[in-house]
């Protein structure tokens, strides 16, 4: 028998474009911003701050995971500030790996319709260069974006 393999929808590109708007980290809803003990002790880090202080500050538990608390107005990433008349991120060198890979998220590749209801928000959606399916996987699928920087520290 043979096994067939679907080919994502997706196969072709898709079209993505960064405009650096911060809607992909702002409200209305609330929402998670995972964190793993790696990207605790590089935020950590980068704010010259102890790990204690940025998680009684700026981190909450969520069952057996940990997330970046928002603005409790605005439902906004707490990292989220505004800088020279627009939206940036605080720590945009060291942010998760879930801010990394957007807008390259599963539930946003599920499908067409997915994906054109995620660009409701994101204005880079589907506009700027073609992101090739290759490089959407290599996205979708990553998971310790520290490891290039340990080495690239110890080199």
């Amino acid at each position: 028998m043979l096994k067939t393999t679907k080919i994502p929808w997706y196969a072709a590109g898709l079209h993505f474009e960064c405009l650096c708007c911060g809607r992909c980290c702002s409200g209305p809803g609330a929402g998670y911003i995972w964190v793993t003990r790696p990207e605790i002790e590089f935020i950590a880090d980068f704010l010259k701050i102890p790990i204690g202080q940025l998680r009684r500050e700026y981190l909450r538990r969520v069952g057996l995971r940990t997330t970046v608390v928002e603005q409790p107005v605005t439902r906004d990433c707490m990292f989220l500030q505004q800088r020279d008349a627009q939206r940036k991120c605080a720590i945009y060198s060291v942010r998760p790996n879930q801010c990394r890979t957007w807008p390259f998220w599963p539930n946003n590749l599920t499908s067409q319709k997915t994906w054109n209801k995620a660009a409701q928000k994101c204005p880079g959606i589907n506009r700027g260069r073609l992101c090739t399916f290759e490089e959407i996987q290599k996205i979708k699928n990553s998971r310790k974006w520290w490891l290039n920087v340990k080495q690239t520290i110890n080199s």
